[in-house]
């Protein structure tokens, strides 16, 4: 006998609203951020964090790791999974620096991109076109392009030892130049010195971001800019997209999947090459086993972070570029640091507690409290937890961010042309 009530309607499931973030919260949360970092500088009397050199060193670790999220995007965009990027940027720092040495730094970064989307072809080859799993491509280029960037370079450097070669590292390259907007730089300098409360912030921040910067910074901003008109404001960007969102759906439409994916998965290798060559030609100016270190990783967690979009990729790169570069400036810049921690979660979780979330409000809480107190009882942060910052960072945001991902559906998934939806 059946229970069912006829014609009774069904009661609709209320969905969980997201709250969006507009420009408008986005500047919002900038401005705050600002005000803090001020506030906190005023009153140690220590305005490292905002200084143009700790602004400087955060865009140049920032950048290796922008394109590497670049090159992510443009993969997963397309519907292939690329955590081979690590081994795409070995690719781009040994190619790099072996085209530096050999001709002349541009040509070097040429040699390094290309390096690099040799790296996406063999991707793409294995998993377009012969369908192996992503996962277990990307893992294969991981362990076959270090093992052969290294071999090579035992071999062939062992020649060139009195211009600089070792057994782990090529010989060094010219230096690619610099740019300095004219007159703006000096003038900030000034203000900044003046440590006026939020005033000589800002112009410490502006400054680090107009003086001496290379010209693969440029051209990496460039590539982000280009990347989201590409993509999101043209027919080939639709087309591209698709392929990662139902691929049968768009090659029922008369797209070439297949030529999209490898056109997707190639670039992304570029993109990624050329962060390699950014450590090898301006980072170091030469290449050396482990030069990476684990960048082409946290580029794909930028990614991530910025939910597969080119303007929150900007940001989560910054973000992780800002506390690798930490482990650059002194330990006094870093101890205070933990006093803007806490005093962020206090006021997150004064905001959790006016929203009624009292577990989430305890728990920021509780985190400001023992941040508070390891500031109070500490005069700085050992080095060892200095450098392990950028992964502590990593696994932090993207477990916060995680409710508010939408990755592309058709992502991983192996395609065949004429398969059923």
């Amino acid at each position: 006998m059946s229970t069912a009530v006829a014609g009774k309607p069904k009661t609709p499931v209320a969905s969980a609203k997201r709250t969006k973030l507009t420009w408008p919260v986005v500047l919002l949360l900038i401005a705050l951020a600002l005000v803090l970092f001020a506030a906190v500088g005023a009153a140690t009397g220590n305005h490292g964090l905002t200084s143009s050199g700790q602004i400087s060193a955060a865009l140049a670790s920032a950048v290796p790791i922008a394109m590497a999220g670049l090159g992510g995007l443009w993969s997963e965009r397309a519907g292939v999974v690329n955590i081979g990027l690590e081994g795409m940027m070995v690719a781009g720092t040994f190619c790099g620096a072996w085209g530096g040495f050999l001709v002349n730094p541009w040509v070097g970064l040429l040699a390094g991109m290309a390096g690099g989307a040799l790296g996406g072809l063999l991707h793409a080859l294995v998993t377009v076109t012969f369908g192996v799993d992503h996962i277990v491509s990307g893992v294969g280029i991981n362990l076959l392009i270090p093992g052969i960037c290294a071999y090579v370079n035992r071999i062939y450097y062992k020649d060139y030892v009195n211009d600089g070669a070792g057994a782990n590292q090529s010989p060094p390259a010219d230096s690619l130049p610099t740019f300095t907007f004219p007159g703006l730089s000096s003038w900030l300098g000034t203000v900044e010195k003046h440590h006026w409360f939020l005033v000589s912030d800002v112009a410490g921040i502006v400054r680090g971001l107009v003086t001496d910067l290379s010209v693969v910074t440029l051209v990496a901003a460039a590539f982000l800019v280009a990347s989201y008109f590409l993509l999101w404001r043209t027919v080939f960007g639709l087309r591209l997209r698709s392929c990662g969102e139902n691929p049968t759906a768009a090659e029922s439409l008369g797209v070439n999947v297949y030529k999209y994916k490898y056109l997707a998965v190639i670039s992304s290798g570029a993109f990624a090459g050329l962060g390699g060559a950014y450590l090898s030609l301006v980072a170091a100016h030469f290449y050396r086993d482990g030069q990476t270190q684990g960048r082409g990783f946290i580029g794909l967690a930028a990614m991530i972070f910025g939910n597969w979009m080119p303007g929150g990729l900007a940001a989560g790169a910054g973000l992780f570029g800002f506390t690798d570069s930490l482990q650059l400036r002194d330990a006094d810049s870093v101890h205070v640091l933990l006093l803007v921690v806490a005093v962020a979660m206090a006021l997150l979780a004064l905001w959790q507690f006016y929203r009624r979330k009292l577990t989430a409000g305890v728990i920021s809480a509780v985190v400001a409290g023992g941040v508070a107190t390891w500031y109070a009882c500490t005069d700085e942060v050992q080095r060892p937890l200095i450098v392990a910052t950028p992964y502590v960072i990593t696994l932090v945001v993207l477990a916060l961010a995680s409710q508010r991902l939408r990755m592309p559906k058709a992502d991983g998934q192996v395609y065949r042309k004429g398969q059923a939806k």
